[in-house]
């Protein structure tokens, strides 16, 4: 039994919801390591949701490319990494990039924050004081199991 997917299960596997570790070199220390929101439709870039000025907005901005793991922890555990640059950043996420993030993160069914739905966020949508970014990377690269 081969544990390697294909392109397809390589694409859908990430399209799906996961747990999401953005890794990305930092200049002196080792790489960061953190929990991230992602989103990624089948053929399209990784879109990952961070705060302005926090450790991996500076990280990224500096190596202007990293890796996220989009992991499984129900047997058999499988992940994905994408690997690739930075095709965008410093964009403020749109109402419908909010609303696909909640989706994936809070699913219909599941317990969640009373936040699920609300349409006015901080940060989001044009014109707005973005206090939150999405930074959008074009995967190059990717392993599995």
């Amino acid at each position: 039994m081969s544990f390697v997917m294909t392109s397809q299960e390589r694409e859908a596997f990430l399209s799906d919801v996961h747990v999401g570790v953005l890794a990305v070199e930092r200049a002196g220390r080792a790489p960061l390591a953190v929990p991230v929101w992602y989103d990624h439709e089948p053929g399209g870039e990784v879109l990952i949701w961070i705060r302005r000025d926090t450790a991996k907005d500076v990280a990224l901005r500096a190596a202007r490319r990293f890796s996220l793991v989009a992991q499984s922890e129900e047997v058999p555990y499988r992940y994905v990494t994408a690997e690739g640059p930075v095709v965008a950043d410093d964009i403020p996420p749109t109402h419908e990039q909010a609303g696909a993030a909640d989706r994936r993160a809070l699913p219909a069914g599941r317990p969640g924050p009373r936040l699920r739905g609300r349409v006015a966020r901080p940060g989001v949508g044009a014109g707005a004081h973005a206090t939150r970014e999405v930074a959008e990377q074009r995967p190059e690269q990717d392993l599995t199991r």
